[in-house]
């Protein structure tokens, strides 16, 4: 069998034999993104210079500082979102990344306002998990003005297209969520919803898209005014084992933090089976109350791709690029029976 040729590689890779001429000399003027093209086609037909032009394109790979701003470190949701960007990043074929993650205890917004410009001042891109407030919005201000690229992650900020914005259409995973109250629990009882900050805006579009659900369908159910864990996990225990005392009660939502409290409180409570738990994220806490049916159903994100689209976004800002940045991804329904 006759070995790829340098046309056999241009033609897999969709360029012109003089690109894929340039990538195996090193040129300078040739796109990282066409580098990687080439690296890619090459692997696929398995072209014999594929060793050089992985030497090439890793020679050729821009230095990059991101930083990402997350919430509380004991969270194990956000320790799964930086354990997946720590080992994401340096799999990053356009760019050799500096990944700078840090935590926030303190969730003021004055002292997220302070550490997003310290970030700024040190990265050329940075994303944030943060509620919408007039000084974190400051702040965003300031460092976009000195031409940092900033991304709102799992959360908007601001408007739609303000900021590019990674994560899921929050609208309809308020709906799903009512959808599945609707279709699990018993009509005609009282149900009940925890948010942990309103001034979160994929919490706030939760709760639009849940209430929504029901205007469209019929009020088959009593839907109770909101109640706040202020992403407590300790609040929320006792907010929902206050909750289960009401004999209506058919159906409780965590639009927002505090799922394991409301999985501790209800798990070996009577009424666990008869009251039905709807929250987010899969991880070892949400795992073990599907598996022991505490937790009905489950809105599960795709955290690797919603990695793979920061990182890839971030470095493409990073190096100047402005438009379609940001990533809107679906998102899984998760039961007992899909684990």
């Amino acid at each position: 069998m006759t070995r790829p040729r340098i046309k056999d590689l241009a033609q897999a890779a969709g360029v012109s034999v003089a690109t894929v001429n340039r990538v195996l000399a090193g040129a300078e003027n040739v796109r990282q993104a066409t580098r990687v093209q080439v690296q890619e086609a090459a692997a696929q037909i398995g072209f014999y210079g594929l060793g050089a032009i992985q030497s090439r394109v890793a020679a050729s790979r821009p230095r990059l500082r991101l930083g990402v701003l997350l919430l509380q470190p004991y969270r194990s949701f956000y320790q799964l979102l930086a354990a997946h960007l720590r080992e994401a990043a340096p799999l990053r074929p356009e760019a050799e990344i500096e990944l700078r993650i840090e935590f926030l205890e303190d969730l003021s917004p004055e002292h997220t306002a302070a550490r997003a410009r310290a970030l700024g001042e040190t990265c050329q891109a940075l994303a944030l998990v943060t509620p919408v407030h007039p000084e974190i919005s400051r702040a965003v201000e300031d460092i976009r003005a000195r031409g940092v690229p900033v991304f709102a992650y799992v959360s908007p900020l601001g408007s739609p297209g303000e900021l590019p914005y990674i994560g899921l259409d929050n609208w309809k995973v308020g709906r799903a969520c009512a959808w599945g109250i609707d279709h699990l629990c018993r009509p005609g009882g009282r149900v009940a919803m925890l948010m942990g900050n309103p001034r979160f805006r994929c919490q706030e579009m939760n709760e639009a898209g849940f209430r929504s659900y029901f205007r469209e369908n019929g009020a088959r159910f009593v839907l109770m005014e909101p109640q706040l864990t202020f992403e407590s996990s300790a609040v929320a225990e006792e907010i929902v084992a206050d909750l289960l005392r009401d004999p209506d009660l058919t159906g409780i939502y965590v639009a927002g933090g505090g799922i394991a409290g409301a999985i501790r409180a209800l798990r070996d409570h009577p009424r666990r089976g008869e009251v039905r738990l709807i929250g987010y994220q899969l991880m070892d806490t949400t795992r073990a109350g599907l598996l022991d049916g505490t937790l009905t159903l489950l809105i599960g994100s795709p955290l690797r791709q919603m990695t793979a689209a920061l990182l890839e976004a971030m470095t493409r800002a990073a190096q100047g690029e402005t438009t379609n940045l940001g990533a809107v991804l679906p998102f899984d329904l998760m039961t007992r029976e899909t684990l």
